[in-house]
C-alpha cells in the first residue's frame, strides 16, 4: 500500500534535505559536549550552534543572537516563560484557540494567583480584535498566544495585536508552533517580546529541538525555571544571569540542533514566501476539492491568504475517527483526528466534543497525493453510507 503523509501540522515529513546527514555528522564525527571541553571537536560543535543561533536571528529580524534560547522543544519553551514569569495577581489575555501547550502551564499558575480572559474568535477562528482593548486592565502584564490555529488553520493579526500591547505598555509573547519557517516573522516589527518556537514542524527540523528568543528586559526579568550546570561560571554555586547561560542548564540536545542547523540553511535558501506558496497552492486544491463533497464541513477560513496549510474537516453524521482510520487503514493517508490539544479551539469552531479530521500539507506533498487524498475521501464517505 502506498503512504502519503497529511500531518505536518503534528511534526513535518520528510525533514529538509541535509538533516539527517548533519545529525549523522555530529554522532559520528564530533560528539562532544559545548562549554565543557577545551578541545577542537567541542569549538567546532560551539560553533555550529552559534551559527543556529545566528540562523533563527536571520529567520524572525532579531538582533542578538545571545537572546536565542534553545530548549526540548516549545512546550518547554511556553513553560519557561509563562512560570517563570507570572506571579499573584498578574492578568494575562489569550486567545479562544490556544492550544494546550498554552493553557495547561496558564492553568497551572491559576492555582498561583493569576488570571485570564480570552479574546473572542469567530466560527472559523478569526479574531476579534476590536475586543481586545475593553479586555485590557490594570494588572494585565501581556497577551499570550498562537500565530497559527493547528485546528482551524487560521491566522491571527499578530502585528496589529502587537501595536496594541506597545500602546498599552504590556508585554506581546507569542507561540509560532505553526508559523515558524512558513510565515514572516519580524519581531521588531510586530512587537514581539518573546517568540516561542518548535523545530520539528515548520522549521523542518528534529523532535527534540526548539527554544525562544526574547528582548533583554524579558530576559532580565523572567527567572530560570530549570537551573545547574552550564559549563560557565563554574567556580559558583549561584546561577549564571547572562545569557544564553541562565536559560540553558545541562546538555542540551546537540545532535537534533545539527539537524535543525540544516534545516534552516534550506530554509533560508529556499525562503518562506516560496515555501508558503507551495503550500497554499496545495490546500486550495484540497479545499476546493472537498468543498464539491456532500456532508462535509471544511473547518476554518476559505480565503487561503488568512490561513496556514492546516485543513480540518468534520464529516457530517459520519464519525470522524472511524474515517481518519479507514483512510489509514485501506488508502495509506496519514492524517490526525481529535481534539488536536486544543479544547477551546474546538468549542470556539463547534467541533466540541467530536473533533476533526484535520489534513495538514507540507511543501514536500504533491498535487497528486491531494488529488489522492479527495478520491479516498469520496469513496470512504460512500462506502460508510452504503453501511448505515
Amino acid at each position: 500500500m502506498r503512504r502519503v503523509y497529511m500531518d505536518n501540522g503534528a511534526t513535518s515529513f520528510p525533514k529538509a534535505p541535509g538533516v539527517a546527514d548533519a545529525v549523522k555528522l555530529f554522532i559520528e564525527q564530533l560528539g562532544t559536549n559545548i562549554n565543557r571541553g577545551g578541545y577542537q571537536t567541542a569549538y567546532d560543535a560551539e560553533n555550529v550552534i552559534i551559527e543556529t543561533r545566528e540562523q533563527l536571528c536571520r529567520l524572525f529580524n532579531f538582533p542578538k543572537i545571545k537572546n536565542v534560547v534553545f530548549t526540548p522543544g516549545i512546550t518547554y519553551s511556553l513553560n519557561y516563560v509563562i512560570k517563570g514569569w507570572l506571579k499573584d495577581g498578574d492578568h494575562i489575555l489569550v486567545s479562544s484557540m490556544e492550544h494546550n501547550a498554552m493553557m495547561r502551564p496558564i492553568m497551572q499558575m491559576v492555582q498561583e494567583g493569576v488570571c485570564f480572559d480570552r479574546i473572542p474568535c469567530d466560527e472559523n477562528g478569526i479574531m476579534y480584535v476590536e475586543s481586545i482593548q475593553q479586555l485590557i486592565k490594570p494588572n494585565t502584564k501581556a497577551i499570550m498566544m498562537l500565530h497559527a490555529s493547528n485546528v482551524s488553520g487560521s491566522i491571527m493579526p499578530i502585528e496589529k495585536i502587537g501595536e496594541l500591547c506597545k500602546k498599552n505598555n504590556i508585554k506581546f509573547i507569542v507561540d509560532a508552533a505553526q508559523t515558524a519557517g512558513v510565515l514572516d516573522i519580524d519581531m521588531i516589527k510586530m512587537n514581539i517580546d518573546v517568540l516561542c518556537f518548535t523545530g520539528h514542524k515548520g522549521l523542518l527540523g528534529p523532535q527534540g529541538t526548539g527554544g525562544f528568543i526574547l528582548t533583554d528586559e524579558m530576559a532580565q526579568i523572567i527567572q530560570p525555571l530549570i537551573t545547574g550546570g552550564t559549563g560557565s561560571a563554574s567556580d559558583m554555586e549561584e546561577q549564571p544571569d547572562f545569557m544564553p547561560d541562565k536559560f540553558e542548564s545541562g546538555t542540551m540536545n546537540i545532535p537534533g540542533i545539527f539537524g535543525l542547523n540544516a534545516a534552516l540553511k534550506y530554509i533560508l535558501e529556499e525562503g518562506t514566501e516560496s515555501i508558503r506558496k507551495k503550500e497554499l497552492e496545495l490546500t486550495k486544491r484540497f479545499i476546493d476539492g472537498v468543498s464539491l463533497i456532500d456532508n462535509i464541513r471544511i473547518v476554518g477560513p476559505k480565503d487561503i491568504n488568512n490561513r496556514t496549510s492546516v485543513v480540518s474537516l468534520d464529516f457530517v453524521k459520519l464519525d470522524n475517527a472511524q474515517v481518519s482510520f479507514i483512510l489509514d487503514n485501506e488508502y495509506g493517508i496519514s492524517t490526525r483526528c481529535g481534539m488536536h490539544c486544543a479544547p477551546n479551539a474546538h468549542k470556539t469552531l463547534g467541533t466540541f466534543p467530536q473533533g476533526t479530521v484535520r489534513f495538514s500539507f507540507s511543501s514536500s506533498n504533491t498535487t497528486e497525493e491531494v488529488d489522492y487524498a479527495i478520491s479516498s475521501i469520496k469513496n470512504v464517505i460512500s462506502t460508510m453510507n452504503n453501511q448505515i
